[in-house]
């Protein structure tokens, strides 16, 4: 057994050993890995995505509500403007969607590509729904689709090898220019 020695010891000051990085702290993310936020059960009651429309817009940093969908700024996002969008109704799978509710999320999903695209000039889109948890959901419980925009060169090293993420704007500023840019109907010929 050989002994440690002062440069073995990981030190607890925030920095550890020199060496030459930045240092790009995100300490709210420590929220979404500790599971913060998350529900006790599957319950509409626990529910995030059934408690936020009865909040204020900008405080569930809700960009546009619908008829029976609604478009919500994802909390913990894969990327800066990364939208979701919610049936207000409390159901886990695509295949309940009734059609009604399946075309609104279609149209509000196509709006929020227009939407987010004319105000930050995203190059694409990553659309998708995690269904259940052995898919990647993470409230599996409630249906959501994601909205995700992508620019050129956006998955740098910072993901990859840093495992961190930026976010060039507070997310309530990022909610009031998209919510602002939404047009008032969202019938499109």
């Amino acid at each position: 057994m050989t002994e440690r020695t002062d440069e073995d010891v990981l030190h607890q000051d925030g920095i550890g050993r020199a060496d030459e990085l930045d240092r790009l702290w995100t300490p709210h993310r420590m929220a979404y890995i500790r599971g913060e936020n998350k529900p006790a059960d599957a319950s509409s009651g626990e529910c995030p995505f059934c408690r936020i429309p009865s909040l204020p817009d900008d405080e569930g940093l809700v960009v546009h509500r619908g008829a029976l969908s609604f478009v919500v700024l994802n909390l913990y996002p894969y990327a800066p403007g990364h939208l979701m969008v919610c049936p207000y109704r409390h159901i886990a799978d695509y295949t309940e969607t009734t059609d009604e509710e399946a075309a609104e999320i279609a149209d509000l999903t196509r709006e929020a590509m227009r939407v987010v695209r004319g105000v930050s000039g995203a190059g694409g889109f990553n659309i998708g729904m995690n269904q259940g948890h052995i898919a990647g959901a993470g409230i599996a419980a409630h249906l959501h689709q994601h909205v995700v925009p992508r620019w050129p060169g956006d998955q740098n090293f910072m993901p990859i090898i840093g495992r961190t993420k930026t976010l060039p704007e507070l997310l309530g500023e990022t909610r009031t220019l998209f919510a602002e840019a939404w047009p008032a109907s969202t019938d499109r010929s």
